[in-house]
């Protein structure tokens, strides 16, 4: 890092945080003006701050160190999540701006009534904020402190402290400054700045791709040079491979045939967000009405899955040639950065990680703090609260979950596995989250059981030396399964809810589907959404953008056939679409 480098990122800092402090302004009207935006959010804005909060620092590391350890085929960890991503769209989307909540956790108690519901939205409220939101702000901090030690930042500002020391003051010195551009800026001050950061982060990552293939030689070069360094099948799309005998799982997957299969089969309906959840929601719920939120959710998908990914990919790929000794894969995105990047162009490429992990951490200590403020806090402490005053807290709440967020980074020391952390304490509750959109029978004692279950098998099995389970697919599905069985069993031995309470929130929400015939004849009023109808598209939408994700890859990986195999699935899937949307006009 030199002189020019540091202006770079200076100028960058003051900008963003000089645009934070701008927008504070309106923020500080009320919760909603806070948390939600007061509700005006344009679609192009919504969808592209979804995107910008997903793209944090700790993701390249993050695929670089998937690539590296189990292949391209292992970034169906993530893949697999926009499964519900895509349902979200067609889906949930709507349905979470009609609620009106500022955050998913203030559903709870529209769907269900009594003491159980107001239990749940409390746990909801406290596990979201606190522990799971703690620790992924964490393991962006963590990554950010890689980033810091691996690009010797210290060391170019003519300080040479302790490992210890490094980790303390990197921790402490972005905490502070996250803090003060997060807490008192607001949803809309995160958002706008969100905007910016996404496309400097993208151009960030697109330059190193590009510095660091042309020097291996090119794609044509990189391709066999990767094959060369690694005895695993690192460039399958699929851990899969087809021969005389059929299709077969391949010895050299990077990942096992259950890790896979709990990835496709498992993972996108059980994870806690498979309705949507958390940061989205309250992009959506922002939204200016049900079409911008629909919108919002598609532009996220295309940014976050189709353009997004294979830079990345590529990266994690040249470095695993130019360093095929490196111990610690994940640190192959910022040394390619420190040897390869010239002055000037270090310092973009270094500010637009600082954009990414801004983005990030900015959302989740915002989102974190809507809990603390409007589930605990305007629910439980202090209900007659004024307006002022919950804004006020809401900044103090942002203070303590940045503290809590610097801590868990201050442990953690691998990105790849906290985030793996993340996905089994939050597996379990997801059937029960969508089911409760459709099915009056399903009721707050089984969301409150599916949750704190899923939670407490997920920590165990992960965290816990007796009974820890070293393959991550059947892990996922032993605390899928053992928290099915619990709520499930919970829900039939527990009275349903009222029908005052569940005329209402049919009434607020007007979901589709069978389960809600009961309702429809007492209200008297139809659904507002076609559950056939928006499947179909679910269904085709699938095999647009997935189709579209694997034909880029395809093609840039010199896999013609899958290129072109991919791009007519995408264009059968594109096809559909548009058939369907012109079947319902």
């Amino acid at each position: 890092m030199q002189l020019v480098d540091w202006l770079i990122v200076l100028v960058y800092l003051v900008l963003s945080l000089g645009l934070g402090l701008y927008l504070s302004r309106k923020a500080s009207g009320s919760l909603v003006d806070f948390f939600v935006s007061g509700r005006s959010l344009p679609w192009w804005l919504a969808g592209t701050s979804m995107a910008a909060t997903t793209f944090s620092i700790d993701t390249p590391l993050y695929i670089a160190g998937v690539v590296g350890n189990r292949g391209i085929a292992g970034n169906w960890e993530w893949w697999s999540f926009g499964i519900s991503h895509l349902i979200m769209i067609y889906i949930f989307a709507r349905m979470w701006r009609r609620s009106e909540i500022v955050t998913d956790a203030e559903l709870t108690e529209i769907r269900y009534g009594g003491s159980i519901a107001a239990l749940l939205r409390g746990t909801k409220a406290f596990l979201f904020a606190v522990p799971i939101n703690c620790i992924a702000i964490g393991y962006a901090m963590l990554a950010m402190v890689k980033v810091v030690g691996a690009l010797e930042i210290w060391q170019s500002l003519g300080i040479a402290p302790e490992a210890s020391s490094v980790k303390l003051w990197s921790v402490l010195g972005v905490s502070i400054l996250v803090l003060v551009y997060a807490g008192f800026a607001g949803l809309w001050g995160v958002v706008a700045t969100d905007f910016f950061q996404f496309f400097f982060a993208l151009l960030g990552a697109m330059i190193v791709a590009v510095v660091a293939i042309n020097h291996v030689g090119g794609i044509h070069q990189l391709i066999p040079k990767v094959q060369e360094v690694t005895q695993q099948d690192v460039l399958a799309f699929f851990p899969l491979t087809v021969g005389s005998g059929g299709i077969s799982w391949s010895e050299t997957a990077g990942i096992s045939a259950s890790t896979f299969c709990a990835y496709v089969f498992l993972q996108w309906w059980a994870w806690r967000r498979s309705d949507g959840g958390g940061e989205f929601v309250q992009r959506l719920a922002a939204s200016k009405n049900e079409a911008d939120a629909e919108k919002a959710a598609w532009l996220f998908n295309i940014f976050h899955y189709v353009i997004r990914t294979w830079p990345w990919i590529l990266v994690a790929l040249a470095a695993m040639v130019i360093y095929p000794d490196l111990a610690d894969r994940e640190l192959g995105y910022p040394k390619l950065m420190l040897d390869f990047l010239p002055r000037g162009i270090l310092g973009i490429v270094v500010t637009s990680l600082i954009a990414a992990f801004m983005s990030t951490v900015s959302t989740s200590i915002n989102w974190g703090a809507s809990y603390l403020t409007n589930d605990l806090y305007l629910r439980f402490v202090h209900p007659q609260a004024s307006e002022s005053e919950l804004v006020l807290v809401g900044r103090i709440a942002s203070v303590l979950v940045t503290v809590l967020g610097a801590i868990a980074a201050f442990f953690a020391t691998d990105v790849a596995t906290v985030f793996r952390l993340v996905i089994a304490i939050g597996t379990g509750p997801g059937l029960v989250l969508m089911l409760r959109w459709f099915w009056w029978r399903i009721n707050a004692a089984a969301e409150l059981t599916a949750m704190v279950a899923g939670f407490v098998v997920g920590f165990g099995t992960s965290v816990v030396p007796v009974i820890q389970i070293p393959d991550f697919g059947w892990r996922l599905l032993v605390t899928a399964g053992i928290t099915g069985v619990l709520w499930v069993v919970v829900m039939l031995l527990t009275p349903p809810e009222s029908d005052t309470t569940l005329d209402e929130f049919y009434r607020r929400v007007r979901p589709a589907g069978p389960g809600w015939k009961r309702q429809q004849l007492r209200t008297g009023l139809a659904p507002i959404q076609d559950l056939e109808h928006d499947l179909k598209r679910v269904l085709a939408s699938i095999l647009l953008m997935f189709g579209a994700m694997l034909a880029i890859g395809g093609f840039l990986l010199l896999k013609p056939l899958t290129g072109w195999v991919s791009l007519v699935i995408a264009v059968l899937g594109w096809m559909w679409l548009r058939q369907i949307k012109g079947s319902r006009e």
